[in-house]
């Protein structure tokens, strides 16, 4: 890694938000031929959260920006731009981000949606880093929001177990650089310089058919359900996340013994499990929030990042790696100092 690198545009604030309601194993129990021992077995999943009726993919993200914002202990005028992820808009068009923009009363930025399903958030997240790079706004918010409730079949026990509802968020500002028009130099500047040090994100449409949703506007004017093929997900999940992981340590110089946490997709425990023994990384060391939250697609690792804040264990100046795989597939890695 050079000696003399710019720093990415740094984390000021995390939030999140959750649906009222929590459904246990035992209650899906009651409903699909499952049963807690098979699905704790398989996912490691205890419970999930299921939104209400009032509750929307943006009522979830609208609370958790403004967690994020007073996190960030900034007024939500300062934010210029809004990058929402999510496979679940509230509405085919507009963006679900422009409902956000509205409740926030922080008008005249640019709001839009990303959609790349479990990968949203680390596609947001660098869609925004990069605008903020140019200078075409000096705050951000990137949000992962998600009612995938909405889109299970819940006749179908492989999936319907698998999934939640939530959202995260946070708050980034522009590296100093994209505001002042000066490069960030010195010895340590981007191993020790809070902010976003590297980013790799990939796509392999040929794998749409092993985790998709039967439906569309273009296709079948419906919202479908989603599908997915678990045991082939599970084998790309593991070798695709360690490769992504490989590579964004390898283009930033850093090993995975300076990894201080690892923040990944909560897809399945078993999927956390085999990528941190494939890259040698201590379990200790990767957050797990898929118990208490399920898989909440995009939101996944925002809310998870906001969790490890919170309870205290991810702490200013460490060294933070995000990773995610979905849909698509999509999948990528964030490296961040915190």
């Amino acid at each position: 890694m050079n000696a003399a690198r710019v720093t990415g545009s740094r984390v000021l604030g995390t939030g999140s938000a959750l649906p009222r309601r929590i459904v246990t194993n035992a209650e899906l129990a009651s409903q699909v031929d499952t049963s807690d021992e098979w699905i704790v077995a398989r996912t490691g999943i205890r419970q999930r959260h299921i939104a209400g009726d009032d509750e929307t993919t943006s009522t979830l993200a609208i609370a958790a920006a403004r967690a994020a914002i007073e996190d960030a202990g900034i007024e939500a005028s300062s934010i210029g731009l809004i990058v929402l992820a999510t496979a679940t808009p509230d509405n085919t068009f507009p963006a679900t981000a422009t409902k956000v923009q509205a409740a926030l009363g922080c008008q005249g930025g640019v709001a839009f949606d990303v959609a790349a399903v479990c990968s949203g958030f680390l596609y947001a997240l660098a869609t925004a880093d990069s605008l903020l790079r140019t200078g075409m706004a000096k705050r951000a918010l990137v949000i992962g929001a998600e009612t995938f409730s909405r889109i299970l079949d819940w006749e179908d026990r492989t999936t319907c177990v698998l999934f939640g509802d939530g959202a995260g968020a946070l708050v980034l500002e522009a590296p100093s650089d994209a505001i002042t028009g000066h490069e960030i130099t010195g010895k340590d500047s981007g191993r020790l310089s809070p902010g976003i040090i590297g980013t790799r994100l990939h796509a392999d449409g040929d794998k749409h058919e092993l985790l998709y949703v039967d439906g569309g506007p273009s296709t079948t004017q419906t919202v479908g359900h989603l599908r997915m093929r678990g045991p082939e997900v599970f084998r790309h999940a593991v070798v695709n996340l360690s490769d992504v992981l490989k590579e964004v340590l390898e283009d930033t110089g850093f090993t995975v013994g300076e990894i201080d946490w690892i923040v990944p997709h909560q897809a399945n425990a078993r999927i956390l499990d085999a990528t941190a023994r494939k890259l040698g990384i201590a379990p200790g060391k990767v957050v797990v929030t898929v118990d208490r939250h399920a898989n909440t697609s995009a939101a996944s690792v925002p809310l998870a990042l906001d969790v490890a804040r919170k309870d205290g264990r991810i702490k200013a100046g460490d060294l933070v790696m995000l990773e995610a795989m979905g849909g698509g597939f999509t999948w990528g890695a964030s490296l961040i100092r915190m």
